[in-house]
């Protein structure tokens, strides 16, 4: 935009000719270049200012049109310039309009009266009831909502995180909305108190009212067919398609919405997608899935979760409300028809199959099977361990996220293994193990919570746990160790001590990003004395904490191997190392092994059921192998896996060569 200028009165009559009218011509204002050939049918109250137009929008098909204003009423709207504002059945008002932005056939974009634009609304996730209420923001990330939602136990802490986001909510408040810069808005109908970030497109929206779309040129959002919106902000590079509709509700980067979801009072992180289902009051972390048209997500914190068709959960017992609440934590599934009733809490990496009606806690025994059989909740604990399944959402996560903002709101881990998950893993070896010396080992089943546990599944499940606590201290001793040479124990000693004491003690994870509670406690305790004043600083020192992960995990990991090996580190020797080597390498090379047979699986003669419907067994075989990719060798997940087992094992191998030239 350069400088402006009053209308001249050649440029006034020439408008009225042109079917414009104004309440004052005075009133108005054109950017030096502005052309009234441009301006048909126009209609101008209160103050307005208009750019120059000089470009053409090129539209789907190969329509052009020329930048101006037909057929648009406009009250109190600067444009930018370069702008196309055609057929709006109403009026736009009280915006700023940034440059090379299209609005056409759209019923009525105004501001009315002072607005926050969706910032400051509370989201009663969780409890329905209230209690919970996590206040909306544009740069809300999930860390903070974690920290909102469930440290209630410190009401200081709440109060300051409020008071820092009302200094944010004031300070966006206004009386004039802004649409911004190369934005399409087409064939919508009402937008009521609604800033639209740059790049943004809408079309064939139904109603928009009170909430940010926080749109940019690295991640532009779209808005689609009949999709209605209230109270809310979009974060960059989301999409809401297909008729959703959803009413106080943060949906974070990189989500996609579609096919008439529903959601009220709810979350949604990084890369969620929700199709044709209902959400009501859910707190969904990163990558929580949900596409099935008969799934139901209520009341439930969840991250890295994938809902089954007709999943379901209650959060109340027709007592006191609707004030239960539940946690899947990161990594859980639902199968097909599966029910929780709340309150439960299910452990990291579970499945969930049946209907589980007796307030399941299965938190401490990660990597499960909770599944129903004749109305009775049976667990298989660290089952999921050996399961193709659990590995290949780890590895798809990391592809999956299609967050281009370089401006990124949360922190996620995606590590399968973790202090998180190790130190719930080392808890549940114990739990097992008391279990087992309680009831006999000889017991048919044993009693966890209100779930049973098949003596063989304790057994296995107690190997398992082993087998992962080794692979995950392995990697971690590995990785301290890799590309050194050591002439004594003494200097192995010295490189294994830590860079830093934090990261010992228990570890939590914080809606996707995993990290020692020592340090999250610090930081909660510098909100609270005023250290940490505004929301950007919070975001900030939670990024700070989410990059020193590695040295962290290194740290708990140093600290956990007297308890697990029995060996103290500061006198540890070069031959401890390859005795915790070789245990690696055949707790590596075993899980891999059980991966691999759990992948042979899919390419049983049962799996082939269905295919080459026509023919004979050799027909459906070739049939399987056309489309299933051939051969079960030559999968590429099992090639990758037996790549993995062979790599692992050198690398080990190479560990020991070094630790071998040690002098005694």
């Amino acid at each position: 935009m350069g400088n402006y200028r009053n209308l001249t009165a050649d440029e006034i009559v020439q408008l009225k000719a042109q079917m414009c009218t104004a309440a004052d011509w005075a009133q108005i204002e054109v950017a030096e270049g502005f052309d009234a050939d441009y301006v048909h049918y126009a209609r101008f109250s209160g103050f307005v200012r208009i750019g120059t137009f000089s470009k053409e929008f090129e539209l789907a098909g190969g329509m052009r049109k020329h930048s101006g204003i037909y057929h648009a009423t406009l009250h109190n709207v600067a444009l930018g310039d370069n702008c196309c504002i055609e057929n709006v059945k109403n009026y736009i008002a009280n915006y700023t309009v940034g440059d090379d932005t299209f609005i056409e056939n759209v019923d009525i974009i105004l501001t009315d009266g002072v607005s926050t634009f969706g910032n400051g609304v509370e989201v009663s996730v969780l409890n329905e009831t209230g209690g919970r209420e996590v206040m909306i923001y544009d740069r809300l990330s999930a860390q903070q909502a974690y920290v909102m939602a469930l440290y209630r136990h410190r009401p200081e802490l709440i109060a300051r995180m409020r008071e820092m986001i009302g200094g944010y909510v004031e300070s966006v408040s206004s009386s004039v909305g802004m649409i911004g810069s190369h934005v399409m808005i087409a064939d919508a109908g009402y937008i009521k108190n609604v800033n639209i970030g740059d790049y943004c497109k809408i079309e064939g929206t139904a109603r928009l009212k009170n909430g940010s779309i926080n749109s940019n040129a690295e991640a532009p959002v779209h808005i689609g067919v009949g999709v209605i919106g209230d109270d809310f902000i979009i974060s960059s590079g989301s999409s809401v398609e297909d008729g959703v509709t959803f009413s106080r509700c943060f949906i974070g980067q990189a989500c996609r919405l579609g096919h008439t979801y529903s959601a009220t009072d709810s979350l949604f992180f990084s890369n969620c997608q929700g199709e044709n289902g209902e959400a009501c009051a859910i707190f969904a972390g990163p990558f929580t899935v949900t596409h099935h048209k008969s799934t139901l997500l209520i009341a439930g914190m969840f991250s890295f979760m994938n809902a089954g068709s007709g999943s379901n959960q209650s959060n109340h017992m027709y007592k006191l409300g609707p004030i239960h609440q539940g946690i899947m934590e990161r990594g859980a599934k639902t199968s097909s028809d599966s029910y929780i009733l709340w309150p439960a809490k299910i452990g990291a990496f579970s499945l969930v199959m049946g209907r589980h009606v007796t307030h399941q806690d299965t938190s401490d025994l990660p990597f499960s099977y909770l599944i129903e059989q004749q109305s009775t909740s049976y667990l298989i604990p660290g089952v999921n361990l050996k399961s193709v399944g659990t590995i290949r959402d780890a590895k798809k996560w990391p592809r999956r996220d299609k967050r281009t903002d370089p401006d990124i709101l949360d922190c996620i881990n995606y590590n399968l293994l973790s202090p998180f998950t190790i130190q719930k893993m080392l808890k549940g070896r114990q739990i097992l193990r008391d279990l087992r010396r309680i009831s006999g080992e000889t017991s048919e089943t044993y009693s966890y919570q209100s779930a049973k546990i098949k003596n063989t599944s304790l057994r296995n499940g107690i190997r398992f746990y082993d087998m992962a606590i080794n692979k995950f201290l392995g990697n971690s001793l590995i990785k301290r160790l890799e590309g050194m040479d050591f002439a004594t124990d003494g200097e192995i000693r010295e490189r294994m001590r830590p860079d830093c004491r934090a990261g010992e003690g228990q570890w939590v994870d914080v809606s996707g990003m995993i990290a020692p509670k020592r340090e999250v406690d610090r930081l909660l305790d510098d909100v609270e004395s005023g250290l940490v004043a505004t929301m950007d600083e919070f975001h900030a020192r939670f990024h700070d904490m989410h990059s020193m992960y590695y040295d962290y995990e290194w740290t708990w990991a140093y600290s956990q191997i007297a308890g697990f090996y029995g060996i103290d580190p500061e006198n540890i020797t070069s031959g401890d190392i390859v005795r915790i080597v070789e245990q690696w390498k055949d707790a590596v090379v075993g899980l891999d092994k059980l991966v691999y047979e759990d992948a042979r699986k899919e390419f049983s003669l049962s799996s082939m059921t269905g295919f080459g419907a026509d023919g004979d067994r050799i027909q459906r075989l070739q049939d399987f192998e056309e489309v299933r990719g051939g051969q079960f060798d030559s999968n590429p997940f099992v090639v990758e896996t037996l790549e993995h087992m062979r790599v692992k094992t050198s690398l080990g191998d190479e560990l020991i060569g070094r630790m071998q030239n040690v002098r005694r």
